[in-house]
């Protein structure tokens, strides 16, 4: 999961560099922290959120191959 965060979040920002994913493990339940840089955040939330709201769509689509619960949290 943690890749799959990294990759589109990559692909969205102006500073691909500065992209870090952090992902901590809790038994079934799985965070992942993504940090972009603060000229990007806009980019990664987009407006009223949907971006951010697709993101976390396509990786609770991936972990329920997995049956864990996934929860991206934008830093």
């Amino acid at each position: 999961m943690k890749e799959l965060v990294e990759i589109i979040a990559k692909a969205l920002v102006d500073y691909p560099d500065e992209v870090t994913v952090t992902e901590k493990a809790e038994g079934k339940n799985i965070t992942i922290e993504l940090h972009v840089s603060a000229t990007d955040m806009g980019k990664v939330i987009g407006r009223q959120g949907k971006i951010a709201k697709a993101i976390r769509s396509v990786v609770k689509a991936a972990s329920s191959k997995e049956n864990k619960k996934v929860e991206v949290e934008i830093i």
